[in-house]
């Protein structure tokens, strides 16, 4: 009997600064492309506790306000490293402290923008979707 396979749920966010830009981080997963910072929910995990940890680990950014506003699903995306099958959970959310950024080893870049900048930058797929929404 073959092992069923199943898409990977993930949780990610528009972190929101008192500017009202939000935050975009560069990343080889994405060949290069600007996305949101995000991750796997974890077994036995809620969404919401994945999101908070996740940009946590990934950005060193404590977050509040953490709001669903976009489904997607992203079925091996060419612009993704390798073909995967996501479901993304997107949320958007706000910092009190955009400085304290600390980038783990999944981007190597990052920058706070507004929504016009943002359209003019070399997004993810589905971050152009979810920028869309807002």
């Amino acid at each position: 009997m073959t092992e069923k396979k199943y898409p990977i749920t993930t949780v990610g966010a528009l972190i929101f600064n008192e500017k009202k830009e939000f935050l975009l981080v560069k990343t080889y997963k994405w060949k290069g492309k600007y996305g949101i910072p995000g991750g796997k929910i974890d077994m036995g995990e809620t969404s919401i506790d994945a999101l908070y940890r996740e940009i946590k680990e990934e950005t060193n950014l404590s977050i509040e306000n953490a709001t669903l506003i976009l489904v997607q699903d992203c079925i091996f995306s060419e612009e993704f490293h390798t073909p995967k099958h996501f479901i993304f959970l997107n949320y958007s959310c706000f910092t009190h402290n955009p400085a304290d950024i600390i980038l783990n080893d999944e981007a190597h870049e990052y920058i706070w923008v507004d929504k016009e900048t943002a359209n003019q930058m070399d997004l993810n797929t589905p971050t152009k979707k979810l920028i869309e929404m807002i």
